[in-house]
């Protein structure tokens, strides 16, 4: 069920949010899988083990289940379930879901994740010492990773906004 107010979703913005939901998931999630599973890739072993034994995977964890949220907020802005919640949600079913809510989360978590990548990539491109857990080569993989998942975020959003009313 569509609202006759809300217009078709351009196919770029249906790319920009793919591709957001993808470097949320298949990106973050399997190499913080790794270590929420005690795997010191790219990690100081001796380092990654005290950091792990002190609540370090249940972090990681709990990263884990937030990218996978990510992931769905950024689809929902492209797919009908982020215009009427499935008949499946206890609740919410087939009631509207709150556009400005959406449009507000969706904005707030591509602010975030950009800067954050804008923090990380100074932290490493700074003064960077050996103190660090992970290797500061991990940058090479999660800049660009970050840089897609929030501006495809972005992207999504702003296209949603434009398009409902």
């Amino acid at each position: 069920m569509v609202n006759e107010r809300t217009q078709p979703v351009p196919r770029w913005a249906v790319r920009a949010a793919y591709a957001s939901a993808l470097s949320a998931t298949v990106g973050f999630i399997p190499l913080h899988a790794a270590w929420a599973a005690g795997i010191p890739l790219w990690a100081d072993e001796a380092r990654f083990r005290d950091w792990y034994a002190q609540g370090g995977g249940t972090y990681l964890l709990v990263l884990s289940g937030l990218a996978a949220l990510a992931g769905l907020l950024t689809l929902s802005l492209v797919r009908p379930w982020g215009l009427v919640f499935p008949r499946w949600v206890p609740l919410l079913a087939r009631r509207k879901v709150p556009r400005r809510t959406l449009v507000t989360t969706a904005f707030a978590v591509a602010a975030f994740l950009l800067l954050y990548t804008v923090w990380a990539a100074w932290q490493v491109a700074g003064d960077f010492t050996d103190d660090g857990i992970f290797s500061p080569w991990i940058v090479v993989y999660g800049i660009p990773q970050f840089l897609v998942w929030s501006i495809g975020l972005f992207l999504a959003a702003w296209s949603y906004r434009a398009r409902t009313t």
